[in-house]
């Protein structure tokens, strides 16, 4: 295969996980599925831009650490979302997004 081929399945790829997320994201109730919407939304964007930035530039490990970082820059923030989500849970049995936007002090 040439390497527009293979530049040309990874884009469709990713933009089958951005397209999956999003529908995930908006169309679930419930905190932890649409947290799991997002983040098929940013395995998206984050594999369509670490092959692009390959095919462009392969002699460069640049696109490589910027895709580890962003990666554990998204686990660490889904794993504080979690958190926060079960803190919520814990306090006031919330577990639906409608439920949860009247929270205050």
């Amino acid at each position: 295969m040439t390497a527009e081929l293979v530049l040309q399945i990874v884009l469709t790829v990713a933009a089958g996980l951005v397209g999956v997320g999003l529908f995930g994201a908006l169309s679930q109730q419930s905190i932890v599925m649409v947290m799991m919407g997002l983040e098929l939304v940013l395995n998206g964007v984050l594999l369509a831009g670490g092959a692009a930035w390959f095919f462009l530039a392969p002699e460069l490990p640049d696109a490589q650490v910027l895709v580890v970082v962003a990666l554990v820059v998204m686990a660490v923030e889904m794993a504080m979302g979690f958190a926060v989500t079960v803190a919520i849970y814990r306090a006031r049995q919330v577990d639906m997004v409608d439920m949860a936007t009247d929270l205050r002090g």
